[in-house]
């Protein structure tokens, strides 16, 4: 039976770069060594490390006057490496969800932290709009995508402070203006590569920014200064981050991607309106296309547990909506193919019609 990957994180990849990256670690580039024992100092690695920079440039538009670094950790690492670079006096956050939060708690450890615009008090079903942005902050960070609640944001905002984003789990999902940030981060495992890396995409006057000497790993121009490569860096989830890349430049880009996941969410949402025995959980106008979550209908509220084990006969994979949400979540990150969606549509449609009252 063919299995349908909503899994949150790790996510699924492009069945072609695992391909690629199984036949690497068997040999890597001819070299007769595995990519997981090659030194990240030969002179193959250095071509994979500048094919993913430029690859990630050309995608994504990114200007001259950005830099490109990895490290090993999450985005939770980067929660407190953000605030302990650029946190001064005071910081802004807007709150839309539990990733928020947590970089909101990490950022109180080094400066005031002002809470700008939140959704807390609609249980983060919705992205905060038309909110005042102080002057005096010394950034404003926000999170793009929520997975645990399905919202996203599916514009840029315009900050007059530098604006910080965590996509982990949209990049390169959408369209996105690079020059409306001073920062983009987030972990690799979503979108990009097999956990154990975070990218990270910074203007370069923000290196001038930074507020306080910091322990050498924790400083962003140290891994800028040295192109990623001061320590080891995950090379593995590197190579795939750049087949990754490779991939979605060959089927046509961002464009085409974002083309492909708004049919793909569209489908899916249009099946939950639909259904009698499915209802959406957030604000149809802030409703992620990276994380879909829905819940049974009123009055049909038992029937979750059956659901779900008739799903996962079905194939379905992940389902199961986040533990402070519950219901469930169809994560439809970029490599997820149209006939997942449809695998899952048709399910809900097969048990709607021995089970609608």
């Amino acid at each position: 039976m063919k299995k349908h990957n909503f899994n949150a994180g790790p996510s699924i990849l492009p069945d072609e770069v695992i391909r690629k990256a199984a036949e690497a670690i068997v040999d890597f580039n001819g070299s007769g060594l595995s990519l997981l024992s090659i030194s990240h100092r030969t002179k193959d690695f250095d071509e994979v490390m500048a094919e993913a920079d430029a690859l990630f440039r050309e995608l994504l538009r990114i200007p001259d006057n950005y830099k490109i670094f990895y490290v090993g950790g999450g985005a939770s690492t980067m929660f407190y490496e953000v605030a302990a670079n650029f946190l001064g006096k005071k910081a802004g956050y807007v709150n839309t969800g539990v990733w928020s939060k947590k970089a909101i708690k990490e950022a109180k450890r080094y400066g005031e932290v002002e809470i700008v615009a939140s959704s807390d008090d609609r249980d983060f079903t919705y992205i905060p709009k038309g909110f005042a942005i102080p002057e005096d902050l010394d950034y404003l960070h926000i999170t793009t995508n929520n997975t645990i609640y399905g919202t996203e944001y599916h514009e840029d905002i315009a900050s007059p402070v530098p604006l910080i984003a965590d996509m982990s789990s949209d990049i390169l999902s959408r369209p996105v203006d690079v020059t409306k940030y001073a920062m983009i981060y987030g972990g690799a495992q979503k979108n990009l590569a097999p956990a154990g890396a975070v990218f990270a995409i910074i203007r370069e006057d923000m290196l001038d920014k930074i507020v306080r000497d910091l322990p050498t790993m924790v400083s962003f121009r140290t891994h800028v200064e040295n192109n990623s490569m001061f320590n080891t860096p995950p090379v593995f989830p590197i190579y795939v981050l750049k087949e990754t890349l490779k991939w979605l430049k060959s089927i046509g880009g961002v464009e085409e991607i974002y083309r492909r996941n708004v049919e793909k969410a569209q489908l899916l949402y249009d099946e939950i309106d639909r259904n009698p025995l499915f209802r959406g959980t957030v604000a149809k106008e802030d409703r992620s296309l990276m994380n879909i979550c829905f819940v049974m209908a009123d009055g049909y509220e038992e029937l979750a547990p059956e659901f779900m084990e008739f799903a996962k006969a079905r194939g379905m994979v992940g389902i199961k909506g986040h533990r402070l949400v519950g219901g469930f979540r169809a994560s439809c990150y970029n490599a997820l193919p149209r006939e997942s969606v449809e695998a899952l549509v048709a399910c809900m449609q097969e048990f709607a019609k021995s089970h609608v009252k």
